[in-house]
């Protein structure tokens, strides 16, 4: 029967909305489909006519609406934080000690609770309606997904039941059953379209589409396991209470939740859900334990990054048999020389895996590898594969050797080794074109050479487009091919975009302000391992110039205060490299080099008289507008001064910036004498 004004519209939603959470949370459906179907018609052939009263929570907004352009940052008012892990009994043990200890009593009560895989979310409700939708994200800042949540059908845009909070913050898991994976991916083959790995990647993919109406389309479900923030209303005081009175609510809810005692009881359930495991319509990787009293969850708190109330009991990674085909070496950003195992493809844990880490040299000799052998593949936490042995005993005499390079497989450069470490690198750093966006970044970063406004987006783009092959060819960069840079921020629905000519002209005067640089920055900026900000300033403060620091011995750094023999050896390693040579030669030593290196006053002449600021203490804190920090505690350390990074009664005295904060008022306090930028550029002779 058509529905004639608002107030048989708004009955009609909430009827509906009843109709849904009956279906999708309770599974007791009220009507036949049939039924729900005319009523359903009757709303959209209401809303179509009077557009201007459509509600929030209509069922008819879950079809998706509008494409975005980007996912807005959301804050969370309360952390969403992940757990811990654990995965043996005598880790179960540890932890219910470590709950007792802290609560002093025993026989702790848990709320215990199947472990979805799948996405943790945040959904907002005020006075009952669905307002907002984010990602995890960092735990503090997550991505605004509210259109397409919206989308999921078991998901209420507006609660049921009485006393529902005025404010109420749900976290839980977005996944996409089995059976709903299974029936989309037979869709998918038939229309050609892309198939998924498995339903947590369904889920990921689906939850993140651009275009809501996509996200309705796919087969995805909500549980909630969490409540992160709530005003008003009554909610109970426990955990396990909390979650019947979400589902009062019409809130979607894990049937195999359960009230457990002690080590016991959560032995038991781990056990139980994992005898079920296989027939559940959904897939998880463990199980979750939570102290049941909220009390007892306030008083035991956080860590950094875990709650200590709640831990995850992960399940035993599910492992297979196959066959090393061969083993390759890839470099990575860093410069670490991986092998990488290529696998006869075997189907893990609802995976197909044909790759798999192995790490470095080391866990090849531990495992005792060789190409050819049949090898046992586990998803390390049903996620990540890895090879745990070779089965020794089947060989049959084919088998070979794994080598290890002792140059590398990108740049032939020398691979480095440092005795102790496990990690192979390449030594070739300003030539391994593995290597070059990483380098690229840690050359004009702020405390190297201090290219201001050269972000990471711009590098990518630069070395992609092979502009950029050495940090050398920065130098030759002109505003015209920066201002026609095509920039990709690996949206493929998103076009690619110029940088324009505005960012090319502060580029261009940047990269011209970085060419009279200390010597310092500039052995800081070569990026050669272990030698910091610190480390490099001693170098710039015992050499001349970058000849006499390219020529130097082990034995002359071994000389000098903060180089031990690891450090040493990465220093003589880096100028071996006639590649890295080549480099520095036409940055800063070729006739037509581009670069002026400011040197430092050798530690050799510092004396007394040559060291005005010898035995002074100085802090320096805000913002000065002539220099960086960095660059005006090189200054005072050159003058023989130290820099301390706290006010205290031994300072000499403080340079104070714009907004100092805090260290100005003890300053203030201590009696301490307080320089201006103008009195510290007269301290220093400028």
């Amino acid at each position: 029967m058509a529905i004639t004004n608002n107030e048989e519209y708004q009955a009609l939603v909430a009827k509906l909305n009843e109709y849904a959470i009956a279906y999708y949370v309770y599974d007791d459906p009220l009507v036949p489909d049939a039924s729900y179907d005319r009523l359903y018609k009757d709303l959209l052939d209401y809303e179509a006519l009077h557009s201007n009263e459509i509600l929030a929570s209509s069922p008819s907004q879950k079809v998706g609406a509008g494409i975005l352009n980007t996912f807005n940052a959301v804050s969370h008012r309360v952390p969403l934080l992940s757990l811990g892990d654990i995965f043996s009994h005598d880790e179960l043990v540890d932890f219910n000690q470590r709950v007792e200890n802290l609560c002093q009593q025993k026989n702790i009560e848990y709320c215990a609770e199947v472990k979805l895989d799948g996405l943790a979310v945040s959904i907002i409700y005020e006075n009952g309606v669905l307002v907002k939708a984010a990602t995890r994200g960092d735990g503090k800042v997550g991505e605004d997904i509210t259109l397409n949540v919206k989308t999921i059908k078991n998901i209420p845009l507006q609660l049921i039941g009485k006393d529902i909070p005025s404010y109420l913050d749900v976290r839980g898991e977005v996944f996409m059953p089995k059976d709903g994976f299974l029936s989309y991916n037979e869709y998918a083959k038939k229309t050609g379209q892309k198939v998924f790995a498995n339903p947590r990647n369904g889920a990921a993919g689906s939850l993140r589409q651009q275009d809501p109406k996509i996200t309705a389309k796919r087969p995805l479900a909500f549980n909630a396991y969490f409540v992160g923030e709530v005003i008003g209303g009554n909610l109970p005081d426990t955990q396990y209470d909390r979650l019947l009175a979400l589902k009062e609510f019409g809130i979607p809810v894990n049937t195999n939740i359960q009230k457990v005692v002690g080590v016991s009881g959560l032995a038991q359930y781990y056990e139980h859900i994992g005898s079920i495991r296989n027939s559940l319509n959904y897939d998880i990787d463990g199980v979750v334990l939570k102290v049941n009293s909220l009390a007892k969850q306030q008083e035991l708190g956080f860590t950094a990054k875990v709650p200590r109330f709640a831990i995850a009991y992960k399940f035993p990674p599910q492992e297979e048999i196959t066959t090393l085909k061969d083993v390759e070496f890839q470099v990575g950003r860093t410069g670490a020389i991986t092998p990488v195992a290529r696998l006869e493809p075997v189907y893990v844990g609802g995976v197909t895996i044909a790759n798999a880490t192995l790490h470095n040299e080391d866990e090849i000799k531990r495992l005792q590898l060789k190409i050819g052998d049949k090898v046992i593949v586990r998803r390390a936490g049903d996620v990540i594969p890895q090879i745990t042995k070779a089965l020794i005993n089947e060989r049959n005499g084919s088998e070979k050797d794994i080598v290890f390079p002792s140059t590398c497989p990108c740049c032939g450069s020398y691979i480095e080794r440092v005795e102790g470490e496990a990690v192979a690198r390449c030594s070739g750093g300003l030539v391994c074109q593995a290597q070059l966006i990483e380098r690229i970044n840690h050359f004009v970063s702020r405390n190297a050479m201090d290219i201001e406004g050269f972000g990471s987006k711009y590098v990518e783009a630069l070395v992609n487009n092979k502009i950029l092959t050495t940090v050398a060819d920065i130098y030759s960069l002109d505003e015209n091919t920066l201002a026609t840079l095509l920039l990709d921020d690996g949206n493929e629905e998103r076009k690619a975009r110029l940088l324009g000519s505005v960012i090319a002209k502060k580029l261009i005067k940047a990269i011209e302000k970085s060419k009279h640089i200390a010597f310092n920055r500039f052995i800081y900026a070569l990026g050669i391992r272990e030698v910091g900000e610190a480390t490099a300033y001693t170098l710039a403060s015992n050499f001349k110039g970058i000849k006499e620091l390219s020529t130097a011995s082990c034995d002359d750094l071994l000389k000098l205060k903060d180089v031990g023999p690891v450090v040493a050896s990465h220093i003589v390693d880096f100028f071996k490299e006639e590649h890295n040579l080549a480099v520095i030669n036409s940055l800063c030593i070729n006739e037509d080099a581009p670069l002026h290196l400011i040197e430092l006053e050798q530690e050799s002449n510092k004396n007394a008289e040559g060291s005005p600021l010898l035995g002074n203490t100085y802090v320096i804190t805000g913002t000065l507008s002539s220099m960086g920090r960095t660059e005006a505690k090189n200054i005072l350390q050159s003058l023989g001064a130290k820099v301390a990074s706290s006010v205290s009664k031994k300072t000499t005295a403080l340079i104070a910036g714009e907004d100092g904060g805090s260290k100005l008022t003890k300053a203030t306090e201590l009696g301490v004498e307080i320089l201006d930028e103008d009195a510290f550029l007269k301290l220093i002779g400028r």
